[in-house]
């Protein structure tokens, strides 16, 4: 039987400075001033739309991220009035996870000071790469310089924790490349690093327009020892492409690939809430351009579907097999409402090929283990994996 899971909000800003070559993420360049007051009108029109569709007035609020694009082009008092409209709906936590992305050249001191006093409790700076000729390549607007100061500002202005992003398998990229990189990252100390490979996504200019990458042998090179690294430096990896220090995993990633709920406000956005009323879980998608995202006489749901039961297993799975701790088929249970039975033969078939290991309990065999794990195999040959439960 369904049950509600931990709810958390996304807010999703658009705005760049300019479109990075590799992003496929739904980003706009700025190209007139920002129009903060009216989008943040906008945003809460749009929660407040979200809460009266899925009567969520008693659920608390887990956690909330601004993400974009480039949410820290917005001023602090903008993210204030923002975030003091969207608590004033909830009921939550006095010490709630509230994460901004910034890339580091869009911030100084006192933004950085200003945003934690609009209450983000958790940055996370969009560094990619600290080599200057690796961030043209990769269109970023810093420089190796102001990515280092943005980290430095992070451990200064309040917040509690911090999160680099950094990628590997750039363009001409070396081994050795690769690792300093991520040694610099380290010596930084972020509580949290998101280290992940480059890809090459459709609709792209990289796609359009191939830059000459890594070979794959230099990739699982650049992986194996870059684990190492972060193993030897205190961090513990929990998903396949983030790592912490012990206690300061990201609460809102970790509610999305345990299946939580999540609502989705902003250009694009996307949702996904559980009825429990109905037994019934839907997706949400917003509309997509900023322009439409801001016309008051125009509704900003774009798209409301349920998710078909025959799909939920993938849909699960496809979120919860990314983190390396072992999972409980009585969450699937609770976030699907469908019966563990459904996926036991191909846990079990998983299981052989060595992609899964099903962990012994003292109440439980092997052969009707409610506790599994993804192997490291596993983890290397993701997509396969899925495969198994479409």
């Amino acid at each position: 039987m369904l049950q509600a899971p931990p709810l958390s909000l996304y807010i999703h800003i658009p705005w760049c400075v300019q479109k990075c070559p590799y992003c496929d993420f739904n980003s706009h360049a700025l190209k007139h001033d920002m129009p903060e007051a009216d989008y943040v009108e906008q945003l809460i029109q749009d929660l407040d739309a979200d809460i009266q569709r899925f009567n969520l007035n008693e659920r608390p609020l887990h956690t909330i991220f601004i993400g974009g694009g480039t949410p820290s082009l917005f001023s602090a008092d903008a993210i204030k009035s923002m975030l003091d409209q969207v608590l004033a709906r909830f009921t939550h936590d006095a010490d709630i996870e509230i994460t901004l992305e910034a890339n580091p050249g869009t911030v100084e001191a006192d933004k950085f000071i200003g945003f934690f006093n609009a209450g983000v409790s958790r940055l996370s700076i969009g560094v990619q790469s600290f080599e200057s000729d690796k961030l043209i390549k990769l269109g970023r607007i810093h420089d190796s310089k102001q990515a280092k100061s943005a980290a430095e500002l992070a451990t200064q202005c309040g917040v509690s924790s911090f999160n680099l992003d950094l990628m590997h398998g750039l363009p001409n990229q070396s081994l050795e490349n690769a690792l300093d990189d991520l040694k610099t990252a380290i010596a930084l100390n972020p509580t949290h690093l998101s280290w992940y490979q480059l890809t090459i996504e459709p609709n792209t200019p990289f796609h359009s327009k191939p830059p000459t990458l890594p070979a794959d042998e230099t990739l699982w090179d650049i992986q194996d020892q870059g684990v190492k690294l972060l193993e030897d430096a205190g961090y513990k990896q929990y998903e396949i492409s983030a790592y912490s220090k012990p206690e300061y995993q990201c609460k809102h990633n970790l509610n999305y690939w345990r299946f939580g709920d999540y609502l989705g406000i902003g250009c694009g956005s996307h949702g996904k809430i559980t009825d429990v009323e109905q037994q019934k879980i839907y997706r949400t998608i917003k509309v997509k351009h900023p322009k439409g995202y801001l016309d008051k006489t125009r509704e900003l749901l774009d798209h409301l579907n349920e998710v078909d039961t025959n799909e939920l297993p993938f849909e699960y799975m496809m979120n919860l097999l990314r983190l390396c701790d072992a999972f409980n088929l009585d969450d699937f249970e609770t976030h699907t409402g469908l019966s563990r039975n459904i996926i036991l033969p191909i846990l079990k078939n998983a299981e052989k090929k060595g992609l899964l290991k099903a962990i012994d309990t003292t109440e439980n065999s092997r052969e009707d283990a409610d506790t599994w794990q993804v192997t490291l195999l596993g983890h290397r040959f993701l997509n396969d994996l899925l495969e198994m439960f479409l």
